[in-house]
């Protein structure tokens, strides 16, 4: 009982902070999450790593490539990814891989779609979860216009015959919706720049960036 109680009543403190953020206009990050970076400007939690690899990667000065991912760890690898293949990041968000942030992939692409000095975006998702769709539609009502680089990662779960949790609480497929191959496939119908796997990420981002 006393755990219920616990529970019932953290669920309701989030529900408030939720809430509050909207009535104030606060965009909210996390709350499973590493922070998030803008070169030149600020960083969040420990998003880039130490001084030296904030200085190989060029996240003391603004580029042009806004990403947001899920995995915070893996947004550091993004940062890599982009410094090697475009002029460099411009802003960079891990929303959490928890089932329910406090901001979603398409809150900040819609951010970055209103930032002129944002020429072209990344989302790097996961399998699990439907937050993914909510981009489709947005390229295809075309509230999202900017290129987008997009990639689900989790498409080896297609090989596991029964159902599995990976790292995040978000992290699992209950659906074949809510698969990364499922989310790449409709990703990519819709407009986005999708890969054939991760590892052609940067080649991807490269070549949009070229254009």
């Amino acid at each position: 009982l006393q755990v219920q109680v616990i529970l019932k009543n953290k669920t309701i403190l989030i529900c408030c902070i939720f809430q509050l953020a909207n009535e104030k206009g606060v965009t909210l990050i996390g709350p499973a999450t590493v922070g998030g970076i803008k070169p030149g400007c600020f960083k969040i939690g420990n998003t880039g790593g130490m001084m030296d690899n904030i200085l190989s990667l060029k996240l003391y000065r603004p580029g042009s490539v806004a990403y947001v991912s899920r995995s915070g760890g893996m947004s550091n690898e993004l940062n890599n990814i982009i410094s090697q293949n475009a002029d460099g990041v411009y802003e960079g968000i891990a929303i959490g891989g928890d089932k329910y942030p406090g901001s979603t992939f398409v809150d900040h692409l819609l951010r970055y779609e209103m930032d002129d000095r944002v020429k072209m975006m990344v989302m790097l998702g996961e399998l699990g979860g439907v937050e993914e769709y909510k981009v489709v539609e947005a390229l295809k009502e075309k509230r999202l216009t900017k290129p987008l680089v997009a990639w689900c990662i989790g498409t080896c779960a297609d090989y596991v015959t029964f159902e599995i949790q990976f790292g995040h609480a978000g992290a699992s497929a209950n659906a074949k919706a809510e698969t990364a191959t499922a989310k790449n496939l409709a990703l990519k119908e819709a407009g986005a720049h999708v890969p054939n796997s991760f590892d052609d990420l940067g080649d991807e981002i490269a070549k949009v960036s070229n254009c």
